[in-house]
């Protein structure tokens, strides 16, 4: 699924994360490593926002070379996600799903799972954190993505929008095989997520464990 071809990222001349050739098959990943390793830089150059060394394919589709059609299989949520306060969430929502190419109406059924009909016409700098995120989220499964990257996907989050979120992921790969990479401090919850693995990383180097 997730191909890496001699991959490094430096800040400054310092090497952050190497990854020489791996690749990475469908399925759900549990990315875990301690605070200052790289989770959110890994993710981050994944989805194609941060330069680095090497080159990053899924499939076929490589990134360097195919950035467009690369992009529009990989979705991210950041940790902490960051919106154009003036505009409204279905502005941001009607933005994505173009960008994507999601079918129509399918952001309505994402609207209503995470609860943000309420809302959802209010200007962005009105949100809270929790609000936000669970916008973030709504963006992350429009379209035909075949990877989802999800950066710290519990936090601010409330307990029935994180059951709705274990029920997203759980379709998303058992009906569409989109497989998922999380970054999360807090522990996921494995039998809500069967089949669940993890990429450990430690010492600038990915190591995977089945």
């Amino acid at each position: 699924m997730l191909h890496f071809s001699q991959f490094e990222k430096s800040y400054f001349g310092y090497l952050v994360l190497k990854i020489d050739n791996i690749k990475i098959p469908e399925g759900i990943f549990w990315i875990k490593g301690s605070n200052g390793i790289g989770k959110s830089t890994l993710l981050k150059s994944i989805a194609g926002i941060l330069s680095f060394q090497g080159d990053i394919a899924i499939g076929k589709v490589y990134l360097k070379s195919h950035g467009v059609a690369y992009r529009k299989l990989v979705n991210f949520a950041e940790a902490e996600p960051l919106f154009p306060e003036f505009l409204t969430g279905s502005e941001m929502i009607d933005l994505f799903a173009k960008a994507k190419g999601a079918v129509r109406g399918q952001e309505e059924d994402l609207i209503t799972g995470m609860g943000m009909k309420p809302y959802i016409h209010n200007p962005l700098g009105s949100y809270s954190s929790g609000m936000l995120k669970k916008l973030s989220l709504v963006l992350a499964f429009l379209g035909q993505p075949k990877l989802i990257l999800l950066d710290e996907p519990l936090n601010t989050i409330d307990v029935e929008s994180l059951e709705v979120l274990y029920r997203w992921i759980n379709a998303k790969y058992q009906n569409e095989k989109v497989s998922f990479l999380l970054s999360s401090h807090q522990p996921l919850d494995e039998v809500k997520l069967p089949g669940l693995k993890q990429i450990n990383i430690g010492d600038k180097q990915i190591m995977i464990n089945f």
